[in-house]
């Protein structure tokens, strides 16, 4: 890492990679052709799950494992407040309803009292967020989703590699999401993926991502090049550069996150001594991805705080403006007061860089320029 500037999270490109994509490159296929299914596969292993759909990005994942639950006018999604805008946007997009639901102070993921209040009749999704890389409690809330007959999708984009209850990520929920931009676990570029149990609905995915196309439909018969198109789709498709380089990237994901909890690591053991800094939950149930590495100071300070550090080269960011605190939303009729942890947590966090392109001498700056910014904020 360069000496003057460590990013929070960016992408660990090796030469094997490279050599993945230029195969493809001087192959015959550049998009839906084998190395996509050979993706898939790799995926729905890796996580346990029967299925896995691979899409151009984490946003259009959501859209589609949305749309396969039955999202639509009409309905409703629950959401937590805290969370990248796409968990609501792409329930927006499909004319839902969006409620926002609270956090926890133990796990900054999805408050079950919270959703409990937020369920009804009209609720046909429950969206968690493994905040930071730290799953949520998908058994309390698949048992509370179920009861109000509404299926879970969980919203995995950081916790790729990360276990619930002993489980992979992504065999548990209904449906999970993942996302596989350049600061995720492992990267494509830009790219995404669900997966699931049900043959239907991966079906259903695979016909949303292209155009909602499907060549075995009896609707249209003329021939062997016909084809058909029942429901409207997108083209939500990731090409085989991009899932080769997946594939790759895919064998490292556990070096990766084994990195990613050494830094964890030497975070909680030298920050534990700083009073005014609260480290990020890690509950016992579950193991980390740390995604981010989050860290709560003081409200008060947190803006001198993260300039100084900034200014010393240490890029850090903050995860996130609750949705419910944006303008389009506030325009809804949603507003941060109806979530007032996560607009209290948010108030006070900071993501520390934490990525395996990061050596210890990166770690040990990070963790040096922070205690110098505390102190130098008092």
């Amino acid at each position: 890492m360069s000496d003057q500037h460590i990013p929070y999270g960016r992408q660990s490109i090796e030469a094997d990679d490279i050599e993945a994509v230029l195969a493809v490159l001087r192959g015959d296929w550049l998009t839906t052709g084998p190395a996509v299914d050979a993706f898939e596969d790799a995926l729905s292993q890796r996580c346990g799950a029967p299925y896995a759909v691979a899409l151009n990005s984490g946003t259009a994942a959501l859209h589609a494992a949305y749309r396969a639950a039955g999202v639509g006018p009409g309905t409703e999604v629950i959401v937590p407040a805290l969370t990248f805008s796409a968990t609501a946007n792409a329930a927006h997009h499909l004319g839902a309803t969006l409620r926002f639901a609270d956090i926890t102070d133990e796990t900054l993921t999805i408050d079950p009292a919270s959703l409990q209040q937020h369920l009804s009749e009209k609720t046909v999704v429950v969206a968690p967020v493994d905040f930071a890389g730290h799953p949520a409690d998908i058994d309390a809330i698949t048992a509370m989703a179920a009861r109000a007959g509404a299926r879970v999708v969980e919203d995995a984009a950081h916790s790729l590699g990360a276990t619930y209850r002993g489980q992979a990520v992504g065999c548990v929920a209904d449906l999970t999401t993942f996302s596989f931009h350049p600061v995720k676990a492992i990267t494509t570029g830009e790219g995404g993926a669900v997966t699931t149990r049900s043959t239907a609905e991966a079906q259903l995915m695979r016909r949303f991502r292209n155009h909602g196309i499907d060549r075995h439909s009896p609707g249209v018969d003329d021939g062997a090049w016909s084809y058909d198109i029942d429901e409207i789709g997108f083209n939500f498709r990731l090409t085989d550069i991009q899932c080769a380089l997946g594939i790759s990237q895919l064998r490292k994901l556990g070096r990766f996150i084994e990195r990613r909890q050494q830094i964890a690591a030497t975070y909680r053991q030298q920050l534990a001594t700083f009073d005014e800094i609260e480290l990020p939950p890690d509950q016992p149930w579950c193991e980390h991805a740390y995604h981010l590495f989050v860290i709560r100071v003081p409200s008060a300070r947190r803006a001198a705080i993260f300039d100084t550090l900034r200014s010393r080269g240490i890029g850090v960011q903050v995860h996130y403006v609750p949705v419910n605190m944006l303008s389009a939303y506030r325009r809804l009729g949603h507003h941060p007061e109806e979530t007032p942890v996560a607009l209290k947590n948010y108030r006070r966090m900071i993501s520390l860089p934490c990525h395996p392109a990061m050596g210890d001498a990166d770690v040990e700056r990070v963790i040096a320029e922070l205690g110098n910014a505390m102190r130098g904020t008092q």
